[in-house]
C-alpha cells in the first residue's frame, strides 16, 4: 500500500479528535499540475528552448510550487506541532497532577484507569507525531525529485528555524519519558501491552540517550548529556531551539542567576550549540524526563541535588545582598 493511502486511512482514524493533517493528496495534486506545466514547457505553448529554460530555473524558482505548495504545507506544520505541543501538555498536566487534584483522583478510585488512558493517549500521540513526519518527509522528497533541486531540504531547514518541525519539539521528548515512566510503574498488569516496545533510555559510552524505533525506519536519538558540564543533564531544560542543557548550565550561558530565571535572560544570547539568538525565553522544564532520569541514575542525581543546592543557595544569598 503506498503511503499516501496509509496516511489517508490513519488520519480518517482520527476524525473523531479533529487532528490537523498535512494536505497529501492536494499537494500531491500541486506537484502533479507543476510537472505537467514543466512537461509542457508551460501554458500556451512554448519552443525547445523555452522548456528547457523552465526546466532549469524551476529549481530555483517555480512559481506553481513557490505560490501555493510551500506556503500551505508551512500553515499545516505549523497547525499540527501547535496542536501537537497543546495535546501533550495536557496529557502531562494529568500525569503530574499534584496536591488537591491528585488526592482527588485518588479518592474517585481513578487513579489506575487514568494511567491506562495516558498509555493509550502517549501511544496515540507519539504515532500522530511520526506519521506526520514521514508524511513531511515524503512530499518534501517528492518535491525535489519533481524539479531536481534541494529546496525540500532547504524549506525543512526552514521549518526548523520556525520551531515547527515535530521532532524537534521538546514535548515529544516529555512524551517519551512519559511513556517509560508509565511502563516502569507496571499499572494495570491485566491488561499489560506494552506500547511502543522501542522507546527506551539507553547508555552507549557512558552517555545517556532516549532512542524510540518506530515504522519506515524512523529513529529519534535524543542525545541526553549536557553540552556545558558534559554530564546527564540534571534538572534538564529544553530551549526553543530544541537542544537540552541542564538548568543550572543553561543559566549559566544565559548569564542569568536561578533568582531571575531564563526569563530574564537577553534576547541577544545565543544558544551554546547552534548559536540561535534569544532561544531562552520561552525553554521548557523537562518534568517528565527530571522523573526518569532520577529514577534511573539515583546515586548520580543524589549527588548534584546536593552540589546543585549550594550553589543555588549561594546564588540567592548573593542576590539579596546586593539587594540591601
Amino acid at each position: 500500500m503506498k503511503f499516501c493511502k496509509t496516511y489517508q486511512g490513519y488520519m480518517l482514524g482520527q476524525e473523531r479528535k479533529e487532528l490537523p493533517a498535512v494536505g497529501f493528496k492536494q499537494l500531491k495534486k500541486i506537484l502533479k499540475h507543476c510537472r505537467r506545466d514543466l512537461d509542457s514547457g508551460g501554458a500556451g505553448g512554448a519552443d525547445d528552448g523555452a522548456i528547457d529554460q523552465t526546466s532549469s530555473d524551476c529549481r530555483h524558482q517555480c512559481p506553481v510550487c513557490d505560490g501555493s505548495f510551500f506556503p500551505a504545507l508551512m500553515e499545516e506544520m505549523d497547525a499540527i506541532v501547535g496542536c501537537f505541543n497543546n495535546r501533550v501538555q495536557q496529557l502531562l498536566n494529568i500525569h503530574l497532577a499534584k496536591g488537591f487534584k491528585k488526592c482527588y483522583m485518588w479518592c474517585k478510585g481513578k487513579l489506575e484507569k487514568h494511567h491506562a488512558n495516558l498509555m493509550k493517549e502517549d501511544h496515540d500521540l507519539v504515532t500522530y507525531a511520526i506519521i506526520n513526519a514521514i508524511a513531511i518527509r515524503k512530499i518534501l522528497k517528492k518535491y525535489d525529485k519533481i524539479h531536481d533541486s534541494k529546496q525540500g531540504r532547504e524549506f525543512k531547514s526552514q521549518a526548523q528555524q520556525k520551531h515547527i518541525e515535530i521532532l524537534q519539539s521538546p514535548w515529544l521528548c516529555e512524551l517519551m519519558a512519559l511513556h517509560i515512566n508509565l511502563r516502569e510503574k507496571k499499572v494495570n498488569k491485566k491488561k499489560g501491552t506494552v506500547l511502543l516496545e522501542g522507546c527506551s533510555l539507553v547508555t552507549k559510552d557512558g552517555k545517556p540517550s532516549l532512542t524510540c524505533e518506530l515504522f519506515d525506519s524512523v529513529k529519534l536519538d535524543i542525545d541526553l548529556a549536557c553540552a556545558i558540564c558534559l554530564d546527564t543533564v540534571f534538572d534538564p531544560i529544553a530551549l526553543t531551539c530544541g537542544h537540552i542543557f541542564c538548568y543550572m548550565c543553561a543559566c549559566s550561558a544565559a548569564s542569568v542567576t536561578i533568582v531571575g530565571g531564563l526569563k530574564t535572560a537577553s534576547p541577544k544570547k545565543k544558544c551554546p550549540l547552534c548559536r540561535e539568538d534569544g532561544p531562552y525565553e520561552g525553554a521548557v522544564h523537562l518534568e517528565e524526563l527530571n522523573i526518569l532520569l532520577s529514577h534511573r541514575c539515583p546515586e548520580y542525581w543524589e549527588q548534584r541535588r546536593q552540589s546543585e543546592r549550594a550553589e543555588r543557595l549561594k546564588q540567592v544569598k548573593e542576590h539579596w545582598e546586593n539587594q540591601s
